[in-house]
C-alpha cells in the first residue's frame, strides 16, 4: 500500500550506543512520531546491543520498532567487530588509516533497510547518530557520504517519496554529544558502547575510550560500569 511520506514522522537508527541514544532524543524532540530500527550484523556484542535497543525503546514508549538481521556481514568479515580472528585494539585512540573495527560499507546496508521501511510506513526522515568529529574515522560516517546517499534515495524511490537522512550529531565531539544528551534527559544508563564485552564494558577499546573521554570532558559521570577505567 502506498503512503505519502510525512516529514514529522521519523525512523531513528538505534544501535544502543551513546550517539544513537542522543540522536533518538533529538529525533523525539523534533518530530511528532518516531520509529526505532535496530540491525544485527553478527557483531561481537550483538545480544547486549539488542537489549540496549529494547531498553531505550521502552524508555521512550516506542511502539513502532523493527529489528532486522544482516548476518551476512559476519560471513563477509574483514572487521574486528565481526571476525574474532581480528583483535579489537586496546588502549589506543589513534590508528593509521581506516581502523580494523570498520565494518565494510555497513551503514549503506543499514540505511537501505531504513529507506525501505520508511517508504512503507510513510516516514519522511531517517536519523542516524554518525559523527565526523571525535570518532573512529569510518568512511561511511562522513558528510559527503550522507549527501550522496540522499541523492541515491531520490533516484531509487517513488517520485512522490520524500525521505532525507538526518545527522544531528555529525559536527559534535563526544563531550558535546554527552552535554546534548544530558540536556534532553537521555537515559545514558541504558546504553552500551563497548566493542568486545557484553557483561561489563572493557574500558580499553576505541569505543569505550571515546565514550569515557566525552563524559570526562563534559564533566558528567558515566553511569555504566567498566572493567578497566583509565
Amino acid at each position: 500500500m502506498k503512503k505519502s511520506t510525512d516529514d514529522s514522522f521519523a525512523i531513528c537508527l538505534v544501535s544502543g550506543g551513546l550517539d544513537s541514544c542522543v540522536t533518538a532524543a533529538i529525533a523525539i524532540e523534533e518530530c511528532d512520531r518516531v520509529a526505532f530500527l535496530h540491525v544485527n550484523y553478527g557483531q561481537r556484542t550483538e545480544s547486549r546491543e539488542l537489549k540496549a535497543f529494547h531498553d531505550l525503546a521502552d524508555f521512550y514508549s516506542i511502539e513502532d520498532r523493527l529489528v532486522a538481521s544482516i548476518e551476512y556481514l559476519k560471513k563477509i568479515g574483514g572487521s574486528a567487530l565481526t571476525d574474532k580472528g581480528i583483535d579489537v585494539p586496546e588502549n589506543q585512540l589513534s590508528e593509521t588509516g581506516i581502523p580494523v573495527t570498520y565494518v565494510p560499507f555497513r551503514n549503506t546496508h543499514i540505511i537501505a533497510i531504513a529507506v525501505s521501511w520508511a517508504e512503507v510506513i510513510g516516514a519522511g526522515r531517517i536519523y542516524i547518530g554518525a559523527t565526523e568529529v571525535d570518532s573512529s574515522g569510518y568512511p561511511d560516517c562522513r558528510k559527503g557520504y550522507f549527501e550522496a546517499y540522499n541523492r541515491l534515495i531520490q533516484e531509487g524511490t517513488r517520485p512522490e517519496t520524500r525521505i532525507t537522512i538526518q545527522t544531528p550529531v555529525i559536527d559534535m565531539g563526544k563531550a558535546q554529544v554527552v552535554e546534548t544528551g544530558a540536556r534532553l534527559g537521555a537515559p545514558f544508563h541504558l546504553t552500551w558502547s563497548c566493542y568486545q564485552n557484553e557483561d561489563v564494558a572493557c574500558g580499553a577499546c576505541d569505543s569505550c575510550l571515546l565514550r569515557l573521554k566525552g563524559f570526562a570532558e563534559a564533566g558528567i559521570e558515566d553511569p555504566i560500569k567498566y572493567r578497566n577505567k583509565p
